[in-house]
């Protein structure tokens, strides 16, 4: 079987691998999502069946929202649509990158000082045990 998985060409997709770190009922699998021109990675998010589908048909990042237990397209409210160049399912097909190109200014629901949009998730980093901003 673990051949199978790891090297045949069969989609053998785990979304229950997460279910009890999600802890939404539903099960999920991560998703890595990177700019497909920086190679930044933009966030970390999950995804369960109906989200790799509809991100599939519409060509824009989808998650499955393990706060709110629904669909999310991002950048449905906000217009910080993630827009598909390409998806990958890793060794053991459990996680999923989504390699995108932001269509405004950023990916994070969160806002830079300035009011904008911010680029990535990750806008701090751990230094001698405070949180710096990048």
């Amino acid at each position: 079987m673990s051949k199978i998985l790891e090297e045949g060409n069969q989609l053998m997709l785990d979304f229950d691998k997460l279910i009890k770190v999600a802890g939404c009922g539903v099960p999920v699998m991560p998703v890595g999502v990177q700019d497909a021109d920086t190679k930044e990675l933009l966030i970390i998010a999950y995804a369960n069946d109906l989200a790799l589908e509809n991100t599939i048909k519409t060509g824009n990042a989808t998650f499955w929202s393990t706060s709110r237990n629904e669909l999310w397209e991002k950048g449905a409210t906000s217009g910080d649509v993630l827009k598909i160049v390409e998806i990958r399912v890793n060794c053991e097909q459990n996680s999923l990158l989504y390699i995108v190109r932001p269509v405004n200014k950023g990916a994070c629901h969160t806002k830079n000082e300035k009011g904008e949009t911010r680029k990535s998730c990750y806008y701090r980093k751990l230094e001698n045990g405070k949180l710096e901003m990048v």
